[in-house]
Protein backbone atom coordinates (compact mmCIF):
# COMPACT_ATOMS: atom_id res chain seq x y z
CA UNK A 1 0.00 0.00 0.00
CA UNK A 2 2.96 2.34 0.24
CA UNK A 3 2.71 3.15 -3.48
CA UNK A 4 -0.88 4.33 -3.10
CA UNK A 5 0.15 6.71 -0.31
CA UNK A 6 3.22 7.79 -2.26
CA UNK A 7 1.25 8.45 -5.45
CA UNK A 8 -1.22 10.57 -3.51
CA UNK A 9 1.69 12.67 -2.20
CA UNK A 10 3.30 12.77 -5.67
CA UNK A 11 0.16 14.09 -7.35
CA UNK A 12 -0.25 16.72 -4.62
CA UNK A 13 3.33 17.92 -5.19
CA UNK A 14 2.89 18.01 -8.98
CA UNK A 15 -0.46 19.79 -8.81
CA UNK A 16 1.00 22.22 -6.23
CA UNK A 17 3.67 23.43 -8.65
CA UNK A 18 6.45 20.84 -8.14
CA UNK A 19 8.41 22.99 -5.67
CA UNK A 20 11.84 21.70 -4.57
CA UNK A 21 10.83 21.93 -0.89
CA UNK A 22 7.69 19.86 -1.45
CA UNK A 23 9.71 17.33 -3.45
CA UNK A 24 12.40 17.10 -0.77
CA UNK A 25 9.74 16.35 1.84
CA UNK A 26 8.79 13.14 0.01
CA UNK A 27 12.22 11.96 -1.14
CA UNK A 28 14.08 9.43 1.01
CA UNK A 29 17.53 10.60 2.12
CA UNK A 30 19.24 7.81 0.10
CA UNK A 31 16.91 7.91 -2.90
CA UNK A 32 18.18 7.00 -6.36
CA UNK A 33 17.20 8.65 -9.65
CA UNK A 34 17.66 6.90 -13.01
CA UNK A 35 17.61 9.35 -15.90
CA UNK A 36 16.76 8.38 -19.48
CA UNK A 37 19.89 10.25 -20.63
CA UNK A 38 22.44 9.94 -17.79
CA UNK A 39 23.99 6.49 -17.57
CA UNK A 40 24.89 6.46 -13.89
CA UNK A 41 22.29 6.45 -11.11
CA UNK A 42 22.06 9.75 -9.21
CA UNK A 43 22.12 9.03 -5.47
CA UNK A 44 20.90 11.13 -2.54
CA UNK A 45 18.04 13.49 -1.81
CA UNK A 46 19.67 16.73 -3.08
CA UNK A 47 20.52 15.36 -6.54
CA UNK A 48 17.19 13.52 -6.88
CA UNK A 49 15.33 16.73 -5.99
CA UNK A 50 17.44 18.65 -8.53
CA UNK A 51 16.62 16.19 -11.32
CA UNK A 52 12.92 15.91 -10.49
CA UNK A 53 12.62 19.68 -10.17
CA UNK A 54 14.35 20.17 -13.54
CA UNK A 55 12.11 17.52 -15.09
CA UNK A 56 9.05 19.33 -13.77
CA UNK A 57 10.24 22.57 -15.36
CA UNK A 58 11.16 20.81 -18.61
CA UNK A 59 8.25 18.42 -19.12
CA UNK A 60 5.58 20.15 -17.06
CA UNK A 61 4.08 22.38 -19.73
CA UNK A 62 0.37 22.84 -20.48
CA UNK A 63 0.24 19.66 -22.59
CA UNK A 64 1.65 17.38 -19.86
CA UNK A 65 -0.70 14.69 -18.60
CA UNK A 66 -0.54 11.37 -16.85
CA UNK A 67 -2.52 8.83 -18.87
CA UNK A 68 -2.20 5.56 -16.94
CA UNK A 69 -1.15 4.28 -13.50
CA UNK A 70 -0.25 0.78 -12.38
CA UNK A 71 0.29 0.07 -8.67
CA UNK A 72 1.71 -3.05 -7.04
CA UNK A 73 2.66 -2.88 -3.36
CA UNK A 74 5.58 -0.47 -3.04
CA UNK A 75 5.88 0.08 -6.82
CA UNK A 76 4.04 2.37 -9.19
CA UNK A 77 4.31 3.00 -12.91
CA UNK A 78 2.80 6.21 -14.28
CA UNK A 79 2.65 6.75 -18.03
CA UNK A 80 2.81 10.35 -19.22
CA UNK A 81 2.70 12.31 -22.44
CA UNK A 82 3.51 15.85 -23.40
CA UNK A 83 4.68 17.92 -26.35
CA UNK A 84 8.00 19.79 -26.34
CA UNK A 85 8.78 22.14 -29.23
CA UNK A 86 6.36 20.22 -31.45
CA UNK A 87 7.80 16.81 -30.50
CA UNK A 88 5.45 14.27 -28.92
CA UNK A 89 7.01 12.78 -25.78
CA UNK A 90 5.72 9.54 -24.27
CA UNK A 91 7.27 8.08 -21.15
CA UNK A 92 6.90 6.37 -17.83
CA UNK A 93 7.91 7.12 -14.27
CA UNK A 94 8.71 3.88 -12.45
CA UNK A 95 8.72 4.68 -8.74
CA UNK A 96 9.42 2.61 -5.61
CA UNK A 97 8.20 4.00 -2.30
CA UNK A 98 9.11 3.19 1.30
CA UNK A 99 6.55 2.29 3.98
CA UNK A 100 5.89 6.02 4.59
CA UNK A 101 5.11 6.73 0.95
CA UNK A 102 8.46 8.45 0.32
CA UNK A 103 10.33 7.93 -2.93
CA UNK A 104 13.29 5.54 -2.69
CA UNK A 105 13.87 4.88 -6.39
CA UNK A 106 12.68 6.87 -9.42
CA UNK A 107 13.32 5.75 -13.01
CA UNK A 108 12.23 7.69 -16.08
CA UNK A 109 11.98 6.15 -19.53
CA UNK A 110 11.14 8.24 -22.61
CA UNK A 111 10.33 7.48 -26.23
CA UNK A 112 10.75 7.99 -29.21
CA UNK A 113 14.41 8.80 -29.82
CA UNK A 114 13.82 12.40 -30.93
CA UNK A 115 11.86 12.92 -27.69
CA UNK A 116 14.81 11.55 -25.67
CA UNK A 117 17.09 14.02 -27.46
CA UNK A 118 14.71 16.94 -26.78
CA UNK A 119 14.38 15.99 -23.10
CA UNK A 120 18.19 15.72 -22.81
CA UNK A 121 18.66 19.15 -24.42
CA UNK A 122 16.13 20.91 -22.21
CA UNK A 123 17.00 19.05 -18.99
CA UNK A 124 20.70 19.91 -19.41
CA UNK A 125 19.81 23.59 -19.84
CA UNK A 126 17.49 23.51 -16.80
CA UNK A 127 20.10 21.81 -14.59
CA UNK A 128 22.67 24.42 -15.64
CA UNK A 129 20.23 27.22 -14.68
CA UNK A 130 19.72 25.56 -11.28
CA UNK A 131 23.48 25.41 -10.68
CA UNK A 132 23.85 29.08 -11.61
CA UNK A 133 21.18 30.23 -9.14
Amino acid sequence: MSAELGLKKWHEVIEGGNSPDALAAMIHEDAVFHSPVVHTPQVGRPIVVAYLSAAGQTLGNASFEYVRELVDGENAMIEFQTTMDGIHVNGIDLIRFDENGNIVDFKVMVRPLKAVNKVWEQMAAQLERQKAS
